[in-house]
């Protein structure tokens, strides 16, 4: 079982419009509203393709009854704790004509530290029998930069692979613990790191303590790197003609996160791509970045985040692999 961690869920509303004007009053079909946040988009992709995911979320106020009543209905097992902030809402306008969206996430309110012990303790309770434990997205205001690294080493304590989605403070605190593997996009490597060359900032993670980093580039697909060699960039994109996509693109990061935890989990218990030779490893990255490719570009394709639109495995026969 795949275990998720959102400290700041959101609800997601989503509306799709013929084409976004600004300045001017539209008349829209009725959103798409379902529980959201980087973690339960990856949980509800792991279950798309048949893997066991636990969703341990946050949740309060109006909001937070309105997550949580969308995964009872989602049939999604979540563990939810109970907190006195307001859960944050999250508005995606999907722009048919441009084929793009315009995203507008609220910061979300800081929980009391009884309610980020409570979190912690949720986790806890969650690990016995996990083979991976992804923690992703925002942290609360007022959370501690330490709060993700306190999550990878527990994982590592229960004997579990750590992931971990964010960007800063928190994410260099998750290296410092050694994350089995952290996947900033392009921008927020770029304000965690210093530097804009994704191959440059990728190694200042290895160097700061993750054992894999998988960068997402957008429509110039992703890059990695492991600690083992980290001079060996590995590169994946849609082959020529098969993008760029429009659609959706909120939630193609977590479907990449989701393939990465599917390696990741397959691997827990048994030697890793850092212990079984250079060969072995580097292949091992290439087939994680395939169907990180494969599952981001289909997220986008999909109506809404937390899916896959149909046809995403044949998507990674369309991966280009480019060592360099």
């Amino acid at each position: 079982m795949i275990v998720t961690v959102t400290p700041n869920p959101a609800v997601d509303v989503t509306y799709v419009v013929p084409a976004l004007t600004s300045g001017t009053s539209l008349r829209v079909d009725a959103p798409g509203i379902r529980a959201g946040g980087k973690g339960v988009n990856v949980a509800r992709v792991l279950r798309q393709d048949g893997h066991d995911a636990l969703a341990v979320v946050t949740a309060g106020g109006t909001a937070g009854r309105d997550l949580v009543a969308d995964l009872d209905a989602s049939g999604l097992p979540y563990r939810a704790v109970p907190v006195g902030a307001e859960t944050r809402r999250s508005v995606a306008i999907v722009d048919r004509a441009a084929g793009d969206t315009t995203i507008l996430n609220e910061h979300g309110t800081a929980l009391a530290p009884g309610e980020l012990a409570g979190l912690h303790a949720a986790v806890a309770a969650s690990l016995d029998g996990a083979t991976c434990l992804v923690a992703s997205g925002s942290l609360p205001p007022g959370a501690p930069a330490a709060f993700y690294g306190d999550l990878v080493r527990r994982a590592h304590e229960a004997g579990v692979p750590a992931l971990v989605d964010a960007v800063g403070e928190p994410l260099l605190a998750a290296c410092a613990a050694g994350a089995d593997l952290v996947k900033p996009n392009r921008d927020e490597l770029a304000a965690t790191t210093g530097t804009s060359d994704p191959a440059v900032g990728a190694r200042a993670l290895l160097d700061a303590g993750a054992r894999h980093v998988v960068v997402t580039l957008g429509g110039e697909g992703m890059l990695a790197v492991r600690a083992e060699r980290p001079d060996a960039v590995v590169r994946a994109r849609l082959r020529d003609g098969a993008g760029p996509l429009k659609g959706n693109p909120t939630g193609a990061g977590d479907a990449a996160v989701a393939a990465a935890a599917v390696t990741l989990s397959a691997a827990s218990g048994a030697p890793g791509p850092d212990d079984i030779g250079d060969t072995a490893g580097d292949a091992a990255l290439r087939a994680l970045l395939r169907r990180a490719v494969a599952w981001s570009a289909a997220a986008v394709l999909a109506p809404l985040a937390g899916e896959l639109a149909p046809g995403y495995r044949e998507l990674a026969r369309d991966v280009v692999l480019d060592p360099s």
